[in-house]
């Protein structure tokens, strides 16, 4: 897609373009070996950093990009992922997770934890991550429960337990973890109050810890590393406390991130849609008219998901929060059903073929089908119909 009337600023332009080169030339070709092996992508993240991108939400004054959607561009972040899951949904699922990290860094840090952390990012690509996965309810042939809990001791707390869906497990250096102090549970499924709900930050190097790579075997989203990772008597040092509690629940962090995922599902369609074209092409037919209907839906589809994602961005860059919370909930479920739907015109335009490796739609298929899953847009759908009843509506989490 032309993405120039989208960039009025020729820098945030030449960001997405780099981002794109990356992908076409680097990224698209790791993609099914990462996935086959479920190897974390650390090739990609070092290429990432070698071209600057690394610390792009972290402010310019501690050496980065300044991007965001507290500093009037958010929107460049969204299509530089955009174009990284057209490549790879697992990579964009890590990048992603290491944005949002450091977009609490950059908006909550005290000035002396920046002076820390962002170095590492700045200087060393150091790679960050952001866990909350502790699902209460097991599922029939779960064995452990999950959850963690903190202990106060002298200097700060020890942590035990475990969390899932843990990106980025083996990659990452470093994670914000969202504990519960009252109990197991992490922010997804917390039912006490906002504030005993804290922000720690730990070294993922840190003896203690131990990572459970037999609990991630999915159906797609392989290479994100989503692990099983328990700690066992981890100290947290006092600094390492991010924020105040419930911080992140009561500023809603979570509707900041929302939209960053549609921007991932909006690449996988982009490279569903891209597909669709070659083949076509390939096969010689274009003058089917019910391929051209296909078509026609698809890339109405996609400039729809462009569209909308700027709608959303221009909401957060304008500090318009409620209006931007809103249409981020419009957003991720449109998104879904917009990304899903050309994913399946795709197959009906290209057939069973598309989905028989090595075609690059069998493993978005995969990807896409896990990923969309992180919320579930039922209960995205009926929270925007509790907002426009006047009903009390939770705007960050949209329960499985």
């Amino acid at each position: 897609m032309d993405i120039d009337f989208l960039f009025p600023q020729s820098e945030s332009k030449r960001l997405v373009e780099k981002a794109k080169f990356l992908s076409e030339s680097l990224f698209t070709h790791r993609a099914s070996d990462y996935d086959a092996s479920g190897m974390f992508p650390k090739q990609d993240f070092h290429d990432l950093f070698d071209n600057g991108l690394m610390a792009a939400l972290i402010g310019k004054d501690h050496g980065g990009l300044g991007l965001g959607p507290a500093r009037g561009d958010v929107f460049t972040l969204w299509m530089i992922t955009k174009y990284i899951a057209k490549a790879n949904l697992s990579l964009a699922r890590c990048w992603e997770a290491h944005n949002n990290a450091l977009l609490l860094i950059d908006s909550i840090a005290s000035e002396e934890q920046k002076k820390i952390w962002c170095k590492g990012i700045v200087e060393r690509g150091e790679i960050w991550t952001v866990w909350s996965g502790e699902p209460q309810a097991k599922t029939p042939e779960q064995q452990k429960k999950i959850g963690t809990h903190l202990t106060e001791v002298q200097g700060g707390f020890l942590l035990n337990g475990s969390k899932v869906f843990a990106s980025s497990a083996s990659g990452a250096q470093w994670a914000i973890l969202l504990v519960n102090t009252a109990t197991s549970g992490g922010a997804r499924h917390a039912t006490y109050a906002a504030e005993s709900l804290i922000m720690v930050v730990c070294n993922l190097n840190d003896s203690s810890l131990t990572f459970d790579g037999s609990w991630w075997n999915p159906i797609g989203m392989k290479s994100s590393d989503s692990l099983r990772v328990e700690f066992n008597d981890t100290f947290i040092p006092k600094e390492n406390i991010l924020g105040i509690a419930g911080e992140y629940l009561n500023g809603a962090w979570q509707t900041r991130f929302t939209p960053h995922y549609t921007a991932s599902f909006l690449g996988a369609a982009e490279a569903a849609y891209d597909y669709a074209l070659q083949y076509v092409d390939t096969q010689k037919k274009s003058n089917d008219p019910y391929i051209q209907n296909r078509i026609g839906e698809m890339s109405v589809n996609l400039e729809t998901g462009h569209l909308w994602l700027r709608h959303v961005a221009s909401l957060w860059e304008t500090n318009k929060i409620q209006a931007a919370q809103k249409a981020g909930i419009q957003n991720r479920f449109l998104m879904e059903n917009l990304a899903t739907n050309i994913l399946l015109d795709c197959t009906k335009v290209c057939g069973a073929r598309s989905l028989i490796k090595p075609s690059s739609v069998e493993r978005i298929f995969r990807d896409l089908a896990m990923y969309v899953r992180n919320d579930n847009n039922d209960h995205v759908l009926a929270t925007l119909g509790r907002l426009i009843l006047g009903k009390n509506a939770d705007v960050s989490f949209h329960h499985i």
